[in-house]
């Protein structure tokens, strides 16, 4: 089985990126049963270096399709994270976790993250799913998407209206005209909308 303190050991030497931790988080992938990989996980999120609890985040995205455990503490535990590393983490586990098990099968999982208190867990989804139109599922259904990221037009956390502006305003690469229709019905005067407007609107 993986060692996680030689893991720590390796990883809390890098300072930029995240592709030393992704590749040793395929390792633990592969590695021993499915409680033992959990075990492994949450060892190496309990390290005080950020660089061993990515490791663990990558792991715990890549058990959650098979791991009720693993999602819980995504979202729960991960999302109370100090580290922007970390949390930025966490987006991606989230998109692999709705990747693997298909994100329309997904979607009842997406829209409860989606109304989550903590604004980490609200900016996982819709952070980690872009570039949204990009994805099976809302490739061939745009609308969903944006419905969904409208929802969060206003929210009460100005680190999730940047990331849903910037989502949206990505969708509108493409779909220019949803995108305008969906806009012409928000209040861009509204204080919380007007950023969001702004950034989605960028491209139009």
């Amino acid at each position: 089985m993986a060692d996680p303190e030689a893991i720590a050991a390796r990883v809390s030497k890098v300072e930029h990126g995240f592709k030393e931790m992704k590749e040793e988080a395929l390792k633990v992938k592969e590695e021993g049963s499915l409680p033992q990989r959990l075990r492994v996980a949450k060892q190496l999120y309990s390290f005080k270096e950020y660089q061993a609890r990515m490791v663990g985040v990558f792991v715990l995205g890549f058990l959650a399709p098979r791991s009720k455990g693993a999602l819980a503490l995504l979202r729960t535990t991960v999302s109370k994270d100090g580290s922007w590393q970390v949390q930025e983490i966490l987006a991606q586990a989230f998109d692999q976790y709705c990747r693997v098990t298909g994100y329309e099968a997904a979607l009842p999982t997406i829209k409860d993250w989606l109304r989550d208190k903590n604004p980490n867990v609200r900016r996982a989804v819709t952070e980690g799913l872009r570039i949204w139109n990009h994805r099976d599922y809302f490739r061939e259904h745009p609308e969903v998407a944006v419905r969904l990221l409208a929802s969060l037009r206003a929210d009460e956390s100005e680190y999730v209206r940047r990331s849903v502006g910037n989502a949206l305003r990505d969708v509108s690469k493409k779909e220019k005209d949803l995108i305008r229709s969906e806009l012409a019905s928000w209040d861009a005067d509204d204080p919380r909308t007007k950023l969001t407007y702004s950034l989605a609107s960028k491209f139009l």
